[in-house]
């Protein structure tokens, strides 16, 4: 088994290399090319043992890890990118600050040294989930205009000229 473990090229612990342009987020399945702000965890499969999973976003990668059984099992890593330079940083003692644009848009950056108005990774994360929460209410908002539109163009030309009419 060590040796099995030794040939893989992943580390024992930590981050694993990633192959940039190459691996798709776990998540949204988008192509991994933003050095800056991807993030990646590290988690034990019973049967499996170790495995890593791979994001283009800090977001990305705590909402796939909200969804598993086993996300506070103490020996789960979550590493992210630094929004400066791209080396890998322990997401939980990182802090986060608003970055102007990242993959999937929820907006954090981190980095190992706090900063004013920096949030830490508790913070970060419940500002995730409301963009997430927000993201998912503009869809449905936006699933029912749809289906209110396909409806009316179902019920003919005459229900889409009371509608323009105001009738």
């Amino acid at each position: 088994m060590f040796l099995l473990v030794a040939c893989s090229g992943d580390p024992a612990t930590g981050p694993r290399d990633i192959r940039w342009a190459q691996e798709s987020c776990e998540r949204c399945r988008m192509v991994l090319n933003d050095r800056v702000h991807a993030a990646q965890v590290r988690y034990f499969v019973a049967d499996e043992g170790f495995r890593h999973s791979v994001f283009d976003d800090i977001g990305c990668a705590l909402l796939w890890l909200e969804a598993q059984l086993w996300k506070d099992d103490p020996r789960t890593e979550i590493w992210v990118a630094d929004r400066r330079n791209g080396n890998w940083i322990d997401a939980r003692k990182a802090v986060y600050v608003k970055d102007e644009n990242t993959p999937m848009g929820y907006g954090l950056g981190a980095q190992a040294e706090p900063v004013p108005g920096a949030l830490d990774f508790v913070r970060a994360k419940w500002q995730i989930f409301a963009t997430e929460a927000s993201y998912e209410s503009h869809s449905a908002q936006l699933k029912e205009r749809l289906q209110q539109q396909a409806v009316k163009r179902q019920a003919g030309p005459s229900a889409q000229q009371k509608e323009v009419t105001g009738e």
